[in-house]
């Protein structure tokens, strides 16, 4: 095995800049410098000092008055990075049996330091899953990803089934809350009622009816049954 890319190795800063702007830009198309800088909780001088570069190599566009994108180059390196932190993610939990709320900064940390050797031979033993324990997912090894056509249960129609494929969150609060109400990737339910004026969402699920509010609802991403 061996690594897929052909570019030289990029320091951790430039990971975490090129990971940021991918999910920024990943629904408008652009992402703002300040979205960046409080993503990654920097300062605004130090992004776009990055920013300015990250354009001279050639990893990403810089258009004013917009915002920055990823070029191809940007991308590849981008999912190359998204790809080790979901499979470690996977890793974590089913072997070394992490709980989901708890795998992500642990991801973090490791994903620096493997090699991309390490991360194929975790794949291969882990059967090359197609998602992280949150749903997302994961990037293959040629730099491709899945666009699935999902909606949030926040804006899902009255009466829909869906089934849970993707849980939008990091918090581990919220992780744990979403595992003891039974809202995990998998799931089936359907939305029975939602209150006006941007209120709670009522589920029925296996397990018996949840309310969801509004602001957790938009992070739970799920795909209609049938579709």
């Amino acid at each position: 095995m061996h690594a897929v890319l052909g570019e030289p190795p990029l320091t951790r800063s430039v990971e975490d800049y090129l990971k940021a702007i991918y999910h920024l830009s990943s629904q408008g198309g652009f992402a703002a410098t300040s979205d960046i800088a409080a993503s990654l909780e920097v300062s605004a001088p130090s992004v776009s000092g990055m920013v300015k570069r990250l354009s001279e190599t050639g990893l990403i566009e810089h258009v004013p008055y917009r915002g920055v994108q990823l070029t191809a180059q940007g991308r590849r390196a981008a999912l190359k990075m998204i790809r080790r932190h979901r499979v470690l993610e996977v890793y974590l939990t089913q072997t070394l049996g992490y709980d989901w709320d708890g795998v992500h900064e642990e991801a973090d940390r490791l994903e620096h330091a493997v090699s991309d050797t390490l991360i194929e031979r975790m794949a291969h033993a882990l059967g090359d899953p197609r998602y992280d324990p949150h749903g997302a997912p994961i990037p293959t090894v040629e730099g491709e990803i899945e666009e699935a056509d999902l909606v949030s249960l926040a804006d899902a129609k009255i009466g829909a089934s869906l089934e849970l494929r993707q849980v939008g969150t990091e918090d581990p609060a919220r992780l744990r809350y979403l595992a003891e109400q039974g809202l995990v990737p998998g799931v089936s339910l359907r939305v029975t009622e939602r209150q006006p004026f941007n209120g709670p969402t009522l589920v029925s699920l296996e397990r018996g009816t949840r309310i969801v509010g509004r602001e957790l609802a938009q992070l739970l991403w799920c795909r209609v049954s049938g579709s």
